[in-house]
């Protein structure tokens, strides 16, 4: 008789569990627009061209990639960046790094007798922040973000900021393009790049000299086999890929030019992409998150027409 009562007592806690979780189900979330509905339905206005005097083509086997410099947030860099384009430093090198989950660098690959820079700069004293005074473009998300007091997009850049000590800097988000050094802070001048291809390392923020972001091109980067060596690293020649041409887009004639628009950040069409991601509408959705980190917060970018 015990075990028979015992036995009821479970079916009854099983039975009170199952309905408190079939309780706790969420309603069904009513459909909202998603990203691609509001890119679809924006105006004119809320697109900007590309500044050509700011922009890189590194141009590889596989295809272009189109970089945008932040010239507001490290502007040396950026400056001694186009030199080295235009006395055609990278022309020849090669991607020489392949880190999983986290960057691929490229550069000169020999380290004992590297390629002499010309009318450029080797080094530059560090660029991590910039004073916000330099940046009249910021908007600012309201979630938390646990690497930055302030977070927003500022003309197409996601970038931390500090008021109290007056800073802002680039944050490293996927895509987002910096400047290689050693330990010391000056020993980086735009010689050695690398792109974001892993999880944002938002912990080198304010460490490193962020330049831009890549806005086309980024599967011909993050697709690129890791490398064997050490911080992947390419440890064999023929794993290397090599650089065409790496050029600054004013430079080019204009048939050669790729022609592509960044949704403003600064508008309100924008202001909607990021409440779609953060509020996704159902059906698939079944929670919607409440809040999106600043690296989640996407930027549309399109082919002019």
């Amino acid at each position: 008789m015990k075990a028979a009562a015992m036995a009821v007592q479970v079916g009854i806690a099983l039975t009170l569990v199952a309905n408190s979780v079939q309780a706790a189900e969420p309603k069904p979330l009513a459909p909202k627009p998603s990203v691609a509905d509001i890119v679809k339905e924006s105006k004119a206005a809320d697109w900007r061209a590309l500044d050509l005097e700011n922009t890189l083509y590194m141009d590889l086997p596989g295809g272009r990639v189109v970089i945008e410099l932040a010239p507001a947030f490290a502007p040396n860099h950026a400056r001694n960046i186009k030199a080295l384009a235009r006395e055609s430093y990278f022309d020849g090198l090669a991607i020489i790094r392949s880190q999983d989950n986290f960057v691929v660098q490229w550069g000169d690959p020999d380290e004992q007798n590297p390629r002499p820079v010309k009318n450029a700069k080797e080094k530059l004293a560090a660029e991590f922040t910039a004073p916000m005074k330099n940046d009249t473009g910021f908007t600012r998300l309201k979630d938390v973000d646990g690497y930055a007091p302030q977070v927003g997009h500022s003309n197409g850049f996601p970038v931390g900021r500090d008021p109290k000590k007056g800073e802002t800097w680039l944050a490293h988000c996927y895509a987002m393009v910096g400047v290689g050094r050693d330990n010391e802070s000056d020993s980086g001048g735009g010689t050695a790049l690398y792109v974001v291809t892993g999880q944002s390392p938002r912990h080198l923020d304010r460490n490193i000299t962020v330049v831009g972001r890549v806005i086309s091109g980024m599967p011909l980067l993050s697709t690129v086999p890791r490398g064997p060596a050490p911080m992947g690293f390419f440890d064999k020649p023929e794993m290397r890929i090599p650089i065409k041409t790496f050029r600054v887009a004013a430079d080019l004639p204009e048939l050669e030019r790729s022609k592509f628009e960044v949704m403003r950040t600064d508008s309100s069409t924008y202001q909607k992409v990021v409440d779609a991601q953060r509020n996704r509408g159902g059906p698939w959705t079944k929670v919607a998150a409440g809040h999106i980190d600043l690296c989640h917060a996407p930027i549309p970018v399109r082919e002019q027409k």
